[in-house]
């Protein structure tokens, strides 16, 4: 930035420029000695650039401090000057330098954290600055980005020399970029895409904009960030705090979590209602173990009370410490859906069982209803010799009601187990966390009595009668059983997972697209050179 100053000089003005110091350095003839202004010497750039490596080794943003004077004649008062009156003059070297000046602009403590944080889960976090290298690098060390794998920094003009094939391998080399330009970060963000990378961009100018549309998430500033910027981006922060992409990011792999949980929780519910159905009368009963309005009631009331809840659960302890989701990946992967079917199989063989339990108790195995008098079921309606009903210990009415909670209760099981993806339910923690949870499993329960034994709401609405001491015997036992067997199967995801198997399913499966995502990311880079094109927009 240079301004120009009349101080009564009647042939000259006296210009004051302060800017990049490397670049001052090279537009420099004299320097002032000992800061004396008036008293000038030949300036020793070797000196002035040791003393700007020396500041910016130690992250300091550094400025030159420059003067000069100009003929009165060459300007004309009220122009507006451009970039060419400090860069472009014919004298070339044409500035005295006055002085250096170091700014400490520390980064802030959550972001080191966050930075930390970020790496550990598999997210990899690059600066891209107008700073000094040095001053880049030094604040990468302070940032964490500068390790043994990303040793040191590589500015715009560098980048600027690079091929294609060169830019790929530079992206993928480099975390710090110093001195870089508006058109650098488009570059940086294509050959990020081009090495299949998911690429995030932040930015808050107008110059900006170019790269937060070419990224596959661009992030602008709510505070700072201009309305192009946030035009352009698809996710705005509205503190302007590094520190929240990453919790955006954790919000992110919590939500995916949660809704791998959901169907987790859901779909054995359904799906068990319809087997337990199926496979109770292709096992030899003569009437559905449920009713029509118990698997109406399940699935509506049950199942989604019991599910909703899932979806708020907290993030699990070590959920940053997964590797990123890859594009194409669906909710479904092969270890949910085995724990699913697992749960599905489980729960209908604990119903279809609970049935067959009870009508062990009935003499010849009979099985009708107590109120409908013409079921076709009771010997009465089909066999000539009997000409009084049997008295039955369960009728079908009781083996309803049995079914019906064993059911519902082992929801319950699922629901608690499928809390933790891999720590065990049976545990306190099973208490904390999502008290909404422990409100959906007693709205649930307390359904389960008031439509067991409110009369009327039994009999005639749901069909089935109260339970005695044995039928809630069976509910609890199946319900001890369904949770105990979901424990254990995490139990052993859990000692495959210690062995190196893929039990989140983090790689492509047979219902994962690899291709998804892929459209334009082998297009060809900005030219050699591109940070000194004009750019005004660019398609994403």
């Amino acid at each position: 930035m240079a301004t120009v100053h009349d101080t009564g000089d009647a042939d000259n003005y006296d210009v004051f420029v302060k800017g990049a110091p490397d670049r001052m350095v090279k537009l420099c003839s004299t320097q002032a000695k000992g800061g004396v202004v008036t008293d000038v010497e030949p300036v020793n750039s070797n000196y002035w650039i040791e003393k700007i490596a020396i500041l910016s080794s130690h992250g300091l943003r550094v400025l030159a401090l420059c003067r000069a004077t100009v003929p009165k004649s060459t300007i004309v008062k009220g122009e507006n000057l451009g970039p060419e009156f400090v860069n472009g003059r014919p004298e070339g070297q044409w500035l005295t330098i006055v002085g250096l000046c170091a700014i400490m602009d520390p980064p802030r403590p959550e972001c080191v954290q966050a930075i930390k944080e970020a790496k550990g889960a598999g997210v990899r976090v690059a600066m891209i600055t107008g700073d000094h290298k040095d001053t880049a690098t030094a604040i990468g060390h302070m940032l964490g980005i500068v390790d043994e794998n990303f040793p040191s920094a590589i500015t715009g003009p560098e980048l600027d020399e690079m091929s294609d094939d060169e830019m790929k391998n530079a992206v993928m080399t480099y975390n710090v970029f110093a001195r870089a330009s508006p058109q650098n970060k488009i570059r940086i963000v294509k050959a990020l895409q081009a090495q299949k990378q998911i690429s995030s961009m932040t930015g808050d100018g107008v110059n900006d904009a170019p790269a937060l549309k070419a990224a596959d998430m661009g992030v602008a500033m709510g505070k700072e960030g201009t309305d192009v910027a946030r035009e352009a981006s698809e996710m705005i922060l509205a503190d302007d705090n590094f520190a929240t992409i990453v919790t955006a990011v954790k919000e992110g792999r919590t939500v995916w979590d949660n809704l791998r949980k959901v169907l987790y929780i859901n779909t054995p519910i359904n799906n068990a209602q319809g087997m337990s159905v199926l496979f109770g009368l292709a096992f030899g009963l003569k009437q559905s173990p449920l009713s029509p309005i118990q698997v109406l009631y399940s699935n509506l009331i049950c199942a989604i009370t019991l599910g909703f809840v899932a979806a708020i659960e907290p993030s699990e302890e070590g959920i940053m410490s997964l590797p990123p989701r890859r594009i194409g990946k669906r909710l479904i992967g092969r270890y949910l859906l085995l724990r699913i079917l697992l749960a599905t199989f489980t729960l209908t063989c604990l119903v279809v069982a609970s049935a067959f339990w009870l009508k062990s108790y009935n003499v010849n195995g009979y099985l009708f209803s107590r109120y409908d008098k013409q079921d076709e079921n009771n010997p009465v309606n089909y066999d000539p010799n009997v000409t009084e009903p049997p008295e039955l210990k369960y009728y079908l009415e009781d083996i309803r009601a049995t079914a019906f909670n064993v059911l519902d209760f082992g929801a319950i099981s699922i629901t608690l187990s499928a809390r933790f993806t891999y720590l065990s339910s049976i545990h306190p923690r099973v208490f904390s966390g999502n008290k909404y949870a422990w409100y959906s499993v007693f709205i649930v329960a307390a359904l389960q009595v008031i439509t067991t034994y409110v009369p009327g709401l039994n009999n005639v609405v749901f069909l089935m009668d109260g339970m005695d001491g044995l039928q809630w015997g069976i509910v609890i036992l199946f319900m001890v059983i369904t949770f105990l067997v979901l424990e254990a199967e995490k139990a052993v995801r859990s000692y495959l997972k210690f062995r190196g198997a893929d039990t989140d399913d983090l790689q492509y499966g047979v219902f994962d697209n690899p291709m998804e995502g892929e459209a334009g990311k082998n297009d060809a880079l900005l030219p050699k050179g591109a940070s000194h094109l004009n750019l005004v927009a660019l398609e994403k």
